[in-house]
């Protein structure tokens, strides 16, 4: 009995016409080599296409998002833009961008430089294809770890399987890729980026925190009503910035059915771990400006019984539970754009 064939991973090469088409046409028999001698488990089938992509001037999250649309569209399993267009960072020239959430890795040519260029353009090159794989930042990871990611890129579900059947096999069969994706996107930065929401949460939990009726309500709801505002906070911002900003891929066809279930398993665990961070930010805080600036006589009058720790629990929860849903009606003000810059952090590397 024949052997089945080891799978394939699809890296979709990018390139703008002219000089940048010239250097993505060498570089695919390199990266081709590397790639198949460091990960010899899968196939790697690396497909050149000549693309702009987008309309000068433009930045790194635009070409991002036009290459995803291709990767979709091309139903490839990862892609590399090699541009001729400048990528900046803080006002700072980069050499490259990778979003491993996305499965796309830029690399800005200008900036390679006119000397060594192809030997520098590799190295780069596959730089990028590790980082989007998972690898640190420091470029130690585990080997072994790296294979197995890409093994998991390659294995495709069984096709059968509709809806939440299938979302939760890619979940199980791809939870260390999926692990990695989510870490790079460091989700516990994604609502201190977020100006308009962070301003609105603080000033409701201010607001919150000095009102004697929010006194009284905190006091009184208990624990299942505590447990239910909270959590309806959490969904609130959850919700506000996953369908405001548009952050959901809807399957395009059954090919890609596992990179629109990996994106967005990434996203929504991107989006919550970051909403968790905030509420338990605005929980420190609503607790210790509590402690700190409600007086125990008046905090006692209010209540209408002798105040304890307990007490100052349960108002602290509640303020970061509505400061919380101050957060997601200022993530209603977030313009999409923010929200995806947010959301989705890009690795840049500054190395020239």
């Amino acid at each position: 009995m024949a052997s089945a064939a080891p799978p394939d991973v699809v890296l979709g090469l990018v390139a703008a016409p002219g000089a940048a088409a010239e250097v993505a046409a060498d570089l695919a028999t390199d990266v081709t080599g590397a790639l198949r001698e460091r990960y010899p488990d899968v196939v790697w089938d690396v497909r050149v296409v000549e693309d702009g992509l987008v309309q000068p001037p433009a930045d790194d999250a635009e070409i991002v998002a036009a290459a995803r649309d291709r990767l979709l569209a091309e139903e490839w399993d990862l892609a590399l833009v090699v541009t001729d267009l400048p990528l900046t960072v803080d006002r700072r020239t980069v050499v490259a961008h990778a979003s491993p959430v996305h499965g796309v890795a830029v690399l800005s040519l200008p900036a390679v430089g006119a000397v060594g260029r192809r030997r520098r353009a590799l190295q780069t090159s596959l730089g990028l294809v590790h980082a989007l794989l998972g690898e640190d930042e420091t470029g130690d990871g585990d080997p072994e770890a790296l294979r197995r990611r890409v093994r998991e890129l390659a294995t495709d579900p069984a096709e059968s399987a509709e809806g939440v059947r299938f979302t939760a096999r890619v979940l199980t069969g791809n939870l260390r890729l999926l692990v990695g994706m989510v870490r790079a996107n460091r989700p516990w930065r994604l609502t201190i980026q977020l100006s308009r929401a962070l301003t609105a949460a603080i000033a409701a939990g201010v607001f919150a925190l000095v009102t004697a009726d929010i006194w009284r309500l905190a006091d009184r709801f208990g624990l299942l009503r505590l447990s239910v505002v909270g959590l309806g906070s959490v969904v609130a911002i959850c919700v506000t910035l996953v369908v405001g900003a548009q952050l959901w891929e809807r399957t395009r066809s059954r090919r890609v059915r596992k990179q629109v279930a990996l994106f967005n398993l990434a996203t929504v665990a991107t989006v919550v771990i970051g909403v968790l961070t905030l509420y338990a930010a605005l929980f420190t805080l609503a607790l210790g400006g509590a402690l700190l600036l409600v007086p125990d006589a008046l905090f006692t009058e209010g209540l209408g019984h002798p105040a304890a720790l307990g007490d100052y629990l349960e108002l602290a929860w509640l303020t970061s539970s509505l400061a919380t849903v101050g957060g997601a009606l200022g993530a209603g003000l977030e313009s999409d754009e923010a929200v995806r810059g947010a959301a989705y952090t890009h690795r840049p590397d500054r190395s020239t």
